[in-house]
């Protein structure tokens, strides 16, 4: 069960070559059109000339049934602990058992020192600390290379190994929104970027032009790799969420440093309700306590005026966010109203607020292929406003053509007192 991403991982790590399984079938769920396609025999390995096919999730029990399934291994991140066993319920009310895959038969070892930074839940705020470790690295003189959490979204067999330094790259490996969020601020910082599907052939390209590998991980999931030092954001605008999803629990339970971002906009309470919780489950961590603020290049061209606010998808949908980066830059710079976007939605954008029924007035930044980025254009020039406030981490206006200004909202992380990213990075001086 997976979402393109960690279930492709699980299966190459430990079941690809494995003769004593026979996997039917991968299930697929959180990212629109992902399910439909095959694993292809190319990284499915020798026990599978045919590839394997994937399905929506909504088909795994009849799929239990029909080929007489006994084992259900669950291989996606941020979704509650009551949600997974919701579908640990489906499972074993079939007879089979349901899998929860760790770390010792997952992980790969690196040939080089490995940072990792995840999160406990998305949206927590892990782009901008990844880019700051990467800074502090390069500073040091270091050659740093950032692998990022698979996001393979089109045709499998050409997203086997992707290395992304310049916006030709991007173009080339025709990039979704989703991806390019990832991606951009790495290469406009000179950080070279690896993904794609096969994370042991990617470790092993990486390490060819790094002294230091950072992984860039994604939704709350926890490393691919062994880490040297495991970084995890928490975030005091959702207070509780740090133990009460999957597998962002057990991303605290194993930090070596845990930043509570986000403190610049959080009230103390809720950032105490987060002290407790770190001291309850690992007291071994360093706590590094920090905000991200928000800047504006041209912040009279939100003042006063009416406002469509866009934000990164993932931090809306099953990162359960109502707001992000962009709804606080046009509260904070004025704007005189903001519009609300669900009415005006087409297509697969009109089926995102009927999935995730808490958005209505943001509009979430969704672009799993081309059609879909179509769909945003649209959605984004029906809408009578007078500027586009955008919260997401990329120029838009390189994969759509709105016909209103977009004025982008940057944000980066900034350590409040000591100690810093800088001071715990020393040891790989």
């Amino acid at each position: 069960m997976g979402a393109a991403g960690r279930d492709f991982h699980v299966f190459n790590t430990y079941f690809r070559d494995n003769d004593s399984y026979e996997i039917v079938a991968f299930t697929a769920n959180q990212i629109p059109n992902i399910e439909g396609r095959k694993y292809p025999p190319s990284l499915a390995g020798r026990l599978y000339p045919k590839g394997i096919p994937i399905y929506p999730e909504t088909e795994l029990e009849n799929l239990i049934r029909e080929n007489n399934v006994k084992q259900v291994i669950f291989a996606y991140s941020d979704i509650s602990h009551e949600d997974v066993m919701h579908r640990a319920s489906i499972a074993l009310s079939t007879g089979a058992d349901f899998r929860l895959m760790g770390p010792k038969n997952t992980w790969i070892k690196s040939s080089k020192p490995v940072v990792s930074v995840c999160a406990v839940r998305t949206g927590v705020g892990k782009s901008q600390t990844t880019r700051k470790v990467c800074r502090i690295l390069k500073d040091m003189g270091k050659k740093v290379v950032a692998i990022r959490h698979p996001m393979p979204y089109g045709d499998l067999e050409k997203q086997v190994c992707q290395r992304f330094a310049s916006y030709e790259d991007l173009d080339f490996h025709k990039c979704t929104i989703e991806e390019r969020e990832e991606y951009e601020p790495h290469i406009d910082n000179g950080i070279i970027v690896y993904a794609g599907v096969d994370y042991e052939k990617i470790l092993r390209e990486a390490e060819k032009e790094a002294d230091v590998i950072v992984w860039d991980g994604g939704n709350n999931d926890f490393p691919f790799y062994v880490s040297d030092l495991h970084i995890v954001l928490v975030d005091p605008h959702r207070p509780g969420h740090e133990l009460k999803y999957h597998p962002g629990e057990m991303n605290l339970r194993m930090a070596d440093i845990v930043i509570i971002n986000k403190i610049d906009t959080a009230n103390i309470d809720d950032i105490n309700i987060l002290r407790e919780n770190i001291e309850k489950v690992n007291t071994r961590a360093t706590v590094i306590e920090a905000a991200s603020p928000i800047f504006v290049s041209e912040p009279e061209k939100i003042r006063g005026k009416r406002t469509l606010v866009i934000e990164d998808g993932p931090t809306l949908t099953h990162g359960g966010m109502t707001f992000g980066a962009g709804y606080m830059a046009a509260k904070k710079f004025g704007a005189r109203e903001i519009i609300e976007a669900k009415p005006y939605a087409v297509g697969s954008i009109k089926d995102t607020y009927k999935k995730y029924t808490h958005l209505s007035t943001i509009l979430p930044a969704m672009g799993y292929g081309e059609k879909q980025m179509q769909e945003l254009e649209e959605t984004i020039n029906r809408i009578d406003c007078e500027v586009v406030v955008s919260g997401t981490p990329i120029d838009l206006t390189r994969v759509i053509k709105p016909n209103k200004p977009i004025v982008r909202v940057k944000y980066n992380l900034q350590e409040i007192g000591n100690p810093t990213l800088t001071d715990v990075l020393k040891k790989f001086e």
